[in-house]
């Protein structure tokens, strides 16, 4: 059995690389505190540290194969500062687009507004990595209300085609959502 306590962090994240979970749950046992501490120091709040430092073991984790750190107390520190840096960013988002969109209205209402609000842009950046065709085509059935022979015409497309590229981005849609779903319910 590994002794994964006793390896360098360079030697941790050589294995991290190759998808080694126990050299992960080191990394994570070694430096989650110092993370949580340096998220608490600047967010103020022990939720959204906690949030953060789950959020860069994720990204950590997903990432594995494509990252090449040096030193990886640095690397992590830094991660940790600007996942900071961007929580803040959205709590300012948010309570400027509460302060700019929404009447005053009951905290409740406010909420869902907000949620409305986010899932829409939510879908939008889906939207946003559809192919060309297929996105104009969601874009004119949604946003012009169109209906898809005319979609097909203003194109020079087959109503078929028109369709299927409706389709693909409607299914795109569902399937980002129905991953997302979880993400979502966390925050209720």
């Amino acid at each position: 059995m590994r002794l994964y306590s006793t390896y360098p962090d360079d030697r941790l994240t050589a294995q991290l690389r190759r998808g080694d979970e126990k050299a992960f749950t080191e990394i994570y046992e070694r430096y989650w505190e110092k993370l949580f501490a340096i998220a608490y120091h600047f967010a103020k709040s022990k939720e959204t540290a906690e949030e953060i430092v789950q959020e860069i073991f994720l990204r950590l984790w997903d990432r594995r194969g494509d990252v090449l750190i040096a030193d990886l107390g640095a690397y992590l520190a830094t991660a940790c500062k600007f996942a900071v840096f961007k929580q803040l960013v959205r709590q300012q988002k948010r309570r400027q687009l509460l302060h700019e969109y929404l009447a005053p209205v009951s905290v409740a209402d406010d909420t869902a507004a907000i949620e409305a609000r986010f899932l829409e842009e939510y879908i939008h950046g889906i939207v946003e990595t559809l192919s060309d065709q297929c996105r104009v085509v969601y874009e004119l059935r949604r946003n012009d209300n169109l209906p898809v022979e005319e979609i097909a015409r203003i194109l020079r497309i087959s109503p078929n085609t028109a369709r299927n590229h409706l389709n693909k981005a409607l299914k795109t849609i569902r399937l980002s959502l129905r991953e997302a779903q979880g993400c979502f319910t966390l925050f209720h």
